[in-house]
C-alpha cells in the first residue's frame, strides 16, 4: 500500500512538474520566494489594524502564534522524523524533473510554505470571514504558493496536502485558543 501511493504520489508529482513552460518560471520563482509576499503581509497587517484597532493585535498575535505552530510542526518536527528526500534531491528523478531553483534543504515531508499559507488562509477565515466573506480568496493564494512548490521541483503533492492540512488544523486550534481566552476575559470583566 505504502508503495503504490508514493508512486501515485511521484507519478503526480512528475506530472505536474512537467507542466512547466519558460514564461512562468519567473512567476512561480516569485511565488515559492518567502520574501516576495512581505509587501502582502505588511498591507494585510495594516488592514486589520485599520479596521479591527485594539483587537488587531490580538488577531496578529493569534495568526503569528498558528504560523510559528505550522511551521515547527512541519519544519522542526515532521522532516527530521520522517527524513523523505525532496524530489529534487532523489536521484532517480533529477534527470526528469524541471528544476527552475536550487533545491533547497534534504527533506520535504511536509511542506512549510503549505502549511503556513493555509495556516494563514484559514486563520484569517476563522477570524473575520463571517464579517469579510472575501477573504476565502486568500485560500487561492495559498494553494497558487503551494503548487509553486511542486513546479519548481521542492515538494511531492502529498508534502503539500500534508502542510495544507497542518497549516488549517494550527489555524483551527489557535483560532480556538484565542476565542476561548476572550470568553474567559468577557466573563471576568462582568463578574
Amino acid at each position: 500500500m505504502r508503495d503504490a501511493l508514493n508512486r501515485l504520489d511521484t507519478d503526480l508529482f512528475l506530472w505536474l512538474n512537467g507542466q512547466h513552460a519558460p514564461w512562468l518560471d519567473p512567476i512561480m520563482v516569485f511565488a515559492t520566494e518567502r520574501n516576495s509576499w512581505f509587501p502582502f503581509y505588511a498591507l494585510l497587517i495594516g488592514w486589520l489594524a485599520v479596521r479591527y484597532r485594539k483587537q488587531a493585535l490580538y488577531y496578529i498575535l493569534t495568526l503569528v502564534a498558528a504560523v510559528v505552530l505550522s511551521d515547527q510542526t512541519a519544519s522542526a518536527l515532521l522532516k527530521p522524523l520522517t527524513l523523505r528526500l525532496r524530489p529534487c534531491h532523489e536521484p532517480a528523478l533529477q534527470p526528469l524533473i524541471h528544476p527552475v531553483l536550487e533545491c533547497g534543504g534534504l527533506y520535504g515531508f511536509a511542506s512549510s510554505h503549505a502549511a503556513n499559507t493555509f495556516t494563514l488562509a484559514t486563520g484569517l477565515w476563522l477570524l473575520v470571514g463571517r464579517e469579510y466573506p472575501q477573504v476565502k480568496w486568500v485560500y487561492l493564494w495559498a494553494a497558487f504558493v503551494a503548487y509553486s512548490r511542486i513546479y519548481v521541483g521542492a515538494h511531492y503533492p502529498l508534502d503539500i496536502l500534508a502542510g495544507a492540512g497542518i497549516g488549517v488544523l494550527a489555524a483551527v486550534l489557535c483560532t480556538r485558543i484565542y476565542r476561548a481566552l476572550q470568553r474567559r476575559s468577557s466573563q471576568q470583566r462582568t463578574a
